[in-house]
């Protein structure tokens, strides 16, 4: 399968392949497979983070017994780490200088 160059810009879940469409954080090289598996992470997070909106909205549910938000924890875990392998140097060396998957680097 033939690789494109893709722009990801992670705070809206944005996926490009023309480098001016936006603002974007990082730069990978993705089949067409591997794009349509970061695509529904990224519907996977968007659904975690509005189930976390409405959780927000009732008191007595503290937050470390949301699973809505370690739903959403979880899937920006691995949007991080698809980056990572994907990713060119610039991407790898943010990714791993920020801490982002911490345990890959231990």
């Amino acid at each position: 399968m033939e690789r494109k160059t893709y722009y990801i810009s992670l705070a809206d879940g944005n996926i490009s392949q023309v480098k001016s469409a936006a603002s974007w954080n990082y730069q990978i090289q993705a089949t067409d497979e591997e794009i349509t598996q970061l695509r529904e992470l990224f519907d996977q997070n968007y659904s975690s983070d509005w189930q976390s909106f409405w959780r927000s909205h009732i008191p007595y549910v503290e937050y470390h017994f949301d699973r809505p938000n370690d739903g959403y924890d979880n899937g920006l875990q691995q949007v991080f780490k698809m980056l990572y392998e994907l990713g060119d140097e610039e991407t790898k060396a943010h990714i791993k200088n920020q801490g982002l998957l911490e345990d890959r680097f231990e």
